[in-house]
């Protein structure tokens, strides 16, 4: 007689549906470096500002197809008739003032890439570039937004980004990896912590 599996224990709110299961297992908490990665999650944050995050996960491969797979530099080359087609595109969340702060931090990330070198290398600055490992017990523990995530979005407000208060920039840092915000009964807590220790072993070594 075989025995029974034993379910793997998630963070909560990764049980509601199938395609925030499969992002939660594979993708969030997971630290990101590559510049169109990372402006992805900027854009899919901000997009998410009053809805839930099974919305946005929706219409992602809807924003990859209207957002020219992220690419900063033909973003900030978008027209005002480029914000008139999207505005009309049912794949994406259809407001002005979200489609229009995409295109805006797209030209906003070519400055800070022009004075830092790379979006990753400003952006891991506010964490000193290595991810704060949590350990919160429940998820109502969880803060909405930290010191962290307030200097930065004072920071990227004074470059002119749009939709970056400090709610959103702490969602976005969860997402990227900058925090591991999984509660420690949840089995990507572990993973994490151990896969964050090993990337910074290689990191310093590759610094060195």
């Amino acid at each position: 007689m075989s025995e029974k599996k034993i379910p793997m224990k998630r963070c909560e709110w990764a049980n509601k549906s199938g395609l925030e299961q499969s992002y939660h297992d594979t993708e969030w908490g997971v630290a990101i470096h590559d510049d169109r990665r990372l402006f992805e999650f900027l854009v899919l944050e901000g997009a998410q500002a009053g809805l839930s995050w099974s919305t946005i996960l929706r219409k992602r491969e809807g924003y990859r197809k209207a957002f020219d797979s992220f690419n900063v530099q033909k973003i900030a080359q978008y027209s005002e008739n480029d914000i008139a087609r999207l505005l009309v595109n049912s794949e994406i969340i259809r407001n002005r003032l979200k489609i229009g702060a995409i295109v805006t931090n797209a030209r906003a990330v070519l400055h800070v890439k022009e004075q830092f070198g790379s979006f990753d290398h400003y952006i891991w600055q506010f964490i000193n570039g290595k991810p704060i490992q949590n350990a919160w017990k429940k998820m109502t523990d969880i803060p909405s937004s930290t010191p962290e995530s307030e200097a930065m979005s004072k920071d990227l407000r004074k470059r002119g980004f749009k939709f970056v208060g400090a709610t959103i920039c702490y969602a976005f840092m969860q997402a990227v990896g900058m925090v591991n915000d999984h509660v420690v009964s949840c089995f990507r807590y572990g993973e994490l912590v151990h896969r964050n220790k090993h990337d910074q072993t290689v990191h310093s070594r590759n610094r060195s």
